[in-house]
């Protein structure tokens, strides 16, 4: 995968986030903290895993920020306050992502787990997984959101992405998040 590549996921991600989150914060708080037997529980605790893990890579990476110190971390209990640091957070993942060029991608990068385990793997792995990571508990989010509604959410596809399928702003300001020919 090039520098190309993972500034689209990087988008994506940020779109996707806007319109899960859009469809998240329209339901009633019951539905959205009611435990549903997905890994994280209820919606609320798979939102929360999300942006824990990610602040846990850009710390990784960047060497920048908090990261939790479990991997069912509560970041925020009120959904609005989560839903804004999502939004700051997605901004982080695209600085973060545009900053790499072809050899820094190539580059082996260490780290340590959790558990403190040291670990190195190459950034453009470490990046695929992160991307991976989020659309597979973003498919999680999306099922709870039609269980909870008894509807279709809003289409995460990648594909509606890349056709410019406009997502709505999480910063409350009426505007829409960009499509990949925007961002």
């Amino acid at each position: 995968m090039n520098a190309t590549v993972f500034n689209q996921f990087a988008g994506y991600n940020r779109w996707a986030n806007a319109r899960l989150y859009t469809a998240a914060l329209a339901l009633p708080d019951e539905a959205y903290r009611r435990p549903l037997g997905v890994f994280f529980k209820s919606l609320h605790g798979t939102l929360n895993h999300l942006l824990a893990i990610d602040r846990l890579w850009l710390r990784r990476l960047t060497g920048e920020g908090v990261p939790p110190d479990r991997l069912d971390a509560i970041i925020h209990k009120d959904r609005h306050d989560l839903a804004r640091a999502r939004v700051e957070e997605d901004e982080r993942i695209l600085a973060v992502v545009s900053s790499y060029d072809e050899a820094a991608l190539d580059r082996i990068h260490a780290y340590r787990t959790i558990g403190g385990k040291p670990q190195e793997q190459r950034v453009a792995d470490i990046l695929q997984h992160l991307f991976n990571h989020q659309t597979h508990h973003r498919g999680q989010a999306h099922a709870c959101c039609s269980i909870l509604t008894g509807e279709e959410p809003p289409s995460l596809d990648l594909l509606a992405f890349q056709r410019g399928v406009p997502a709505p702003s999480l910063a409350g300001d009426g505007s829409t998040s960009g499509s990949a020919q925007q961002s």
